[in-house]
């Protein structure tokens, strides 16, 4: 058996996460790891309830375990609270990565990361793995310098970097942009939307079978996955209305100088996804098909 540790087990892609990897019990023995009570509705793997910030109780625990893999999902990831709040940015983006890259070392564990797009200035978008990092909000700062633990370790690691994930899991802390537009649409309310950040949504289930390939192929290094088709933040809104049934005509598009956002955010994203097609054999659809698949999945 495969042992696999989900940190942040609670979240959008660790209840995925769960979800995937427990279809193959025979294969992976999987360990979840997220603070609070168990909210995957599942109670077929092993749940830890657990402060990750807490170094020696982490480390106590995993070296019970002695995984072979673990899947770190767990973030601060909302980018004006990073801002805010630059103490648990720290300790929960980069502290924490540095006591899981330590004790994968102890342990000879793969460790898969998330990072983010946020990483670049979003001045050209359309971003190889290789391209300089520049990154404009603490947040983005936090998750390059966790890139850069990893990349200095003699681990064997894997960081994917993602953008914009939306989906829907059992019991949700927090909503994603596909749902809060639909939300808002459904019920008649009026909103308003930037039309000058452009963005590649990634689907969550696309994100969670990335992560299981990279742990399947042992692949290694910095790979991007998002969708294939890079829009304004605008357009996914009407994209989302149109695709769900409702009025697009309550989206108010808008520029970023009008919102006053503690945090600066990269104009232009979008990811190159070559490498992701090689090496993973992963070949990410438009948003449109992913939208399409997701609402199939709601019904």
């Amino acid at each position: 058996m495969i042992n696999v540790v989900v940190t942040g087990s609670n979240g959008l892609l660790g209840q995925t996460l769960l979800k995937l990897l427990l279809l193959e019990k025979h294969t992976y023995q999987v360990f979840g790891l997220s603070k609070g009570k168990n909210r995957s509705g599942r109670e077929d793997f092993t749940y830890i309830s657990i402060d990750l910030t807490d170094e020696q109780k982490l480390k106590k625990k995993l070296t019970e375990i002695e995984p072979n893999f673990i899947i770190n999902t767990a973030a601060m990831t909302q980018v004006d609270d990073c801002e805010n709040n630059k103490i648990g940015c720290d300790l929960l983006n980069i502290t924490v990565v540095k006591w899981l890259s330590e004790i994968s070392k102890v342990l000879d564990a793969h460790l898969i990361h998330l990072s983010t797009d946020f990483i670049f200035d979003g001045k050209k978008g359309n971003y190889k793995e290789t391209d300089v990092a520049n990154p404009l909000s603490y947040y983005g700062i936090s998750k390059l310098k966790s890139e850069e633990i990893l990349i200095n370790s003699t681990i064997d690691f894997t960081i994917l970097r993602t953008i914009l994930v939306y989906g829907k899991v059992f019991d949700m802390s927090r909503s994603n942009i596909v749902l809060w537009v639909k939300e808002m649409l459904e019920k008649g309310k009026e909103i308003t939307i930037v039309e000058d950040q452009f963005r590649a949504p990634t689907y969550v289930e696309d994100l969670a079978l990335a992560c299981k390939i990279s742990m399947d192929k042992k692949a290694t290094g910095i790979y991007h996955i998002s969708s294939n088709t890079v829009l304004s933040v605008y357009e996914i809104a009407k994209q989302i209305a149109e695709t769900f049934n409702l009025d697009k005509n309550f989206i108010q598009p808008i520029s970023t100088s009008t919102l006053n956002q503690t945090a600066i955010r990269p104009p232009k994203t979008g990811f190159n996804l070559s490498k992701t097609n090689t090496e993973l054999g992963f070949y990410p659809k438009s948003f449109l098909e992913d939208l399409e698949k997701f609402k199939d999945s709601m019904l």
